[in-house]
C-alpha cells in the first residue's frame, strides 16, 4: 500500500520483522503500552537483546535510509532523541526487498543511517548493507 500512514507502515515492519524472528526460533516479547524505547525483546538463548523496529526508504540510487532517533512533539514543541543506552539493537526492514538488517546500537549513528548497496568507491565510512542482513541468525557480539 503506498498510501500508508506512519503508524501503519511501522506495525507492518513490525509484524513482519517478529514473524521472521519466531520463524528462525527465537522468543519474541511485546512489551505492553507504547513508553519504552525498544519495540521488542528477543531471547538468544538466554541473551535478551531490546530491539528498535524501522522502515528504511530510498533515498537515492543504491541507498537507503532509516532513522535512528526518537521524534515527538510535546506542549507544541518538537523534541528529537537518540536510541543509545536505551536499546541493544535496530532491526530494520526494506520493503521494496523485505530484507531485513541487524545494526548493532553501537555501530548506529546519531540520526539517521544509510546503508548502501553499490558505490563507485570504497570509503571507510561507508555502511554496507550486506554487512547488516540478517539471514536468520543474530550476529555474534550483539
Amino acid at each position: 500500500m503506498a498510501d500508508q500512514n506512519t503508524k501503519h507502515r511501522g506495525d507492518a515492519t513490525e509484524s513482519k520483522i517478529i514473524h521472521e524472528l519466531i520463524s528462525d526460533g527465537y522468543s519474541v516479547s511485546v512489551p505492553f503500552g507504547d513508553n519504552d524505547k525498544y519495540d521488542l525483546i528477543v531471547d538468544d538463548s538466554g541473551k535478551l537483546h531490546r530491539i528498535q523496529c524501522k522502515t528504511a526508504w530510498e533515498n537515492k540510487p543504491e541507498t537507503i535510509r532509516f532513522n535512528t532517533h526518537s521524534q515527538t512533539t510535546a506542549n507544541g514543541e518538537y523534541h528529537e532523541k537518540t536510541y543509545h543506552d536505551e536499546i541493544d539493537a535496530f532491526v530494520v526492514r526494506y520493503p521494496e526487498t523485505e530484507q531485513l538488517y541487524w545494526i548493532s546500537i553501537d555501530e548506529a549513528t546519531k540520526q539517521k543511517m544509510e546503508l548502501r548497496f553499490e558505490a563507485d568507491l570504497n570509503h571507510p565510512s561507508i555502511n554496507w548493507a550486506r554487512n547488516y542482513e540478517y539471514r536468520g541468525n543474530i550476529p555474534s557480539g550483539n
